[in-house]
């Protein structure tokens, strides 16, 4: 099979799908109003001491200018049954987080409700990376729920859950 060459958005976008990920949404409290973006190329465990994560995000984002400015930042790894969550919050449109289950703390991070994970994060640095940046988060808590909710996965282009493993 031949490497195929055409490197345009569209055709990335189609080959780049057929990675699995996990989808994150990155949320806090500024001046008493909820803001956030959603990301599926976030990776944890980019180094344990300290402890980062980090996504990517395009530079044209509206709300990455906003939210860079907190001093914290929630970051719910968001839930299998997060599906129509996510495309609120991702959504350029009306109250993107009218009706739905909301954590916030002092710091002024904001988590989901049912989420797989909980971060409580920080900026650490922010690197150009062509038509995006990628971003470092300091983790500075974290909350597993026992284990109670399955991530979301993005495949394809769609949204799936995990399947039930073969072997127990």
């Amino acid at each position: 099979m031949a490497l195929l060459t055409d490197l345009q958005p569209a055709a990335l976008r189609r080959a780049f799908s057929r990675f699995p990920s996990g989808v994150a949404a990155l949320c806090a409290v500024i001046d008493g109003e909820p803001q956030g973006l959603v990301a599926s190329s976030f990776t944890v465990g980019v180094s344990m001491d300290p402890p980062l994560v980090m996504f990517a995000v395009q530079n044209t984002s509206r709300t990455w200018p906003v939210l860079r400015g907190s001093a914290r930042i929630g970051v719910s790894i968001l839930g299998s049954d997060h599906e129509g969550v996510c495309k609120q919050i991702a959504s350029r449109a009306g109250n993107r987080f009218a009706g739905l289950d909301l954590h916030t703390d002092d710091s002024g991070s904001l988590f989901l409700d049912r989420a797989a994970l909980w971060l409580e994060c920080s900026v650490e640095n922010e690197v150009p990376a062509g038509d995006h940046q990628v971003v470092l988060l300091r983790v500075h808590g974290h909350a597993s729920h026992d284990d109670a909710h399955e991530p979301l996965i993005f495949h394809g282009s769609a949204f799936r859950r995990l399947g039930v493993p073969e072997f127990a």
